[in-house]
């Protein structure tokens, strides 16, 4: 089998006559096999749009293909394989059931284990619904909600699979996904995403697994404590509608994401070392998805999937700011998991066809930025804006303002219809963010514009606040056993800040199964 790197296919075409272009071009025969390996849109320059292919091909004539073109090469298939190794004699107790937990739990009990899933939340058909409940009428379910339930915070977003890491794992995580339910082009697309409506599916169908391979998944249960003898966990206790009940276990993933703001307090009252971590707040930066798709594609926009972007720049303070979690066609979400606060979050659906689209805009807090020495100091610095929030708004509705208002008070008017639910109120977001995350907003807005013209218009606007983009705080694990000082307690995924989206959570899942089975330790 050959690779073929670098195809450029017209965007006009579709897909289906790939295989034909491909054999006419590079002048294959005998085809046997074929797959694509990447897609991605070359837009640099607007006048020549095109697709981008890399293709793996098994043909009669390879030979004389790899003498004549120099965009192809021999390639040697190498997957990842799990190497199994001990199951451990008790049940393995994970905590959340997000990528994370979920990847963790099905090697798991792929390989054998006992395994037993305690997520807070609701399963993910009433999870829609209390999350639905939430937006049109104000009712808050704490335990079931965009942070809590089955598929973790990543079920409502744009659900996005990019990821800087170089890891084996990431291909094997793709093809996983799509065997569940998620669309087939994520194995090969450049940006893969899946989006909110098709993650609910591809996560029951994770949880069918796991239960079918004898695993049991409980929902509306907590990981509410657990024992220590002599620096060794020996159990957990799970909390369910009031009942407790202790579990003896020598295993226990915390996979609980990022908002579990009690469990980090528990694991730190049970002595589980701990530290203040980066994070960011900031606000979602809302714009007609019109506008992006022109300004990334020019006159073929339209004839070109949604647009994205992804930016970064720094401030002349030396403070950076970027954007997040951009979500083309989609919609600003009610983001909160407790009374009183207001959070926000993006949001899109596989097509991606809302009229708008949004993007957190980030300005990082360092543990330098947060007053006193307490662990959870970053915990509580975002449960304040929060809180701001609701008492500005008085209740779950936003605080919101125009960009052209924001950046010189000019009281522009907004030409995007904001997208969160219950809805928003006009007002200065000064009034709810710190001064040097507003100050790095408004140099930043206008850096950001050079490079994506009509990022700065005037008549998009700023929903706040975004604080959830990730934990505060990091639980310490041994690099090699990936426990923590705690024998048999593996901080995992997000939530213990050894993560930063969908794909990563998910490796860090499975690199955690395999020290469970591996005599505590981690391949590479």
């Amino acid at each position: 089998m050959i690779r073929i790197s670098n195809i450029k296919y017209p965007i006009e075409s579709p897909e289906e006559n790939l295989i034909e272009f491909t054999a006419r071009k590079y002048k294959l025969r005998g085809i046997k096999n074929f797959r694509i390996v990447k897609k991605s849109i070359d837009a640099r320059k607007k006048t020549d749009i095109h697709y981008v292919y890399t293709i793996d091909v098994a043909a009669e004539n390879e030979k004389s293909v790899l003498k004549r073109c120099t965009q192809a090469s021999r390639i040697k298939q190498s997957d990842y394989s799990f190497p199994g190794g001990k199951v451990p004699e008790k049940p393995v107790v994970i905590a959340g059931f997000g990528p994370a937990g979920m990847m963790c739990a099905y090697m798991l009990a792929k390989h054998g284990c006992r395994v037993i899933v305690a997520e807070r939340g609701s399963d993910a058909d009433k999870r829609v619904k209390d999350v639905e409940r939430f937006r049109k009428t104000g009712t808050l379910d704490t335990e079931s909600n965009v942070q809590f339930g089955e598929g973790g915070a990543g079920t409502f977003s744009d659900g996005k699979l990019t990821t800087g890491i170089n890891d084996e794992r990431t291909g094997f995580v793709l093809k996983e996904f799509a065997a569940h339910g998620a669309p087939q082009e994520i194995v090969y697309s450049s940006k893969p995403h899946i989006g909110t409506d098709r993650l609910v599916d591809m996560v029951k169908s994770f949880r069918n697994d796991i239960i079918g391979m004898g695993g049991k998944v409980l929902f509306s249960t907590l990981v509410k404590d657990i024992r220590v003898n002599d620096g060794k966990l020996s159990s957990v206790m799970l909390e369910c509608g009031g009942e407790k009940t202790w579990i003896e276990t020598d295993h226990v993933v915390m996979a609980t994401g990022h908002s579990a703001r009690d469990t980090f307090e528990m694991l730190l009252n049970r002595g589980a070392d701990m530290e203040r971590k980066v994070f960011a707040v900031g606000a979602r930066i809302e714009h007609k998805q019109e506008w992006i798709n022109k300004a990334q594609y020019g006159e073929l926009c339209g004839m070109l999937p949604a647009a994205d972007y992804k930016l970064a720049v720094k401030t002349s303070t030396g403070r950076s700011a970027y954007t997040f979690c951009m979500c083309p066609g989609g919609e600003v979400i009610a983001s909160a998991s407790e009374e009183g606060g207001v959070v926000t979050n993006g949001m899109s659906k596989y097509a991606r066809d809302g009229a708008n689209s949004n993007s957190a805009l980030l300005v990082n807090v360092t543990p330098e930025d947060l007053p006193g020495t307490d662990v959870l100091e970053g915990v509580y610095f975002q449960r304040e804006i929060e809180r701001r929030a609701y008492e500005l708004c008085g209740g779950y509705f936003a605080p919101a303002q125009t960009v052209g208002d924001f950046l010189s008070g000019s009281g522009a008017e907004p030409e995007v219809e904001p997208t969160y639910i219950p809805g928003v109120k006009y007002t200065d977001i000064d009034n709810v963010l710190p001064g040097f995350v507003t100050a790095t907003m408004r140099e930043a807005i206008p850096l950001m514009d050079k490079r994506l013209k009509g990022f700065a218009n005037p008549g998009a606007v700023l929903t706040a606040p975004e604080t959830r983009s990730s934990s505060p705080v990091r639980v310490l694990r041994d690099s090699e056993s990936r426990q923590s000082n705690i024998k048999g307690l593996y901080p995992c995924g997000e939530g213990a800040g050894y993560a930063g989206g969908i794909m990563t959570a998910a490796v860090d899942g499975i690199k955690t199964a395999e020290a469970v089975m591996n005599g505590d330790k981690q391949r590479g």
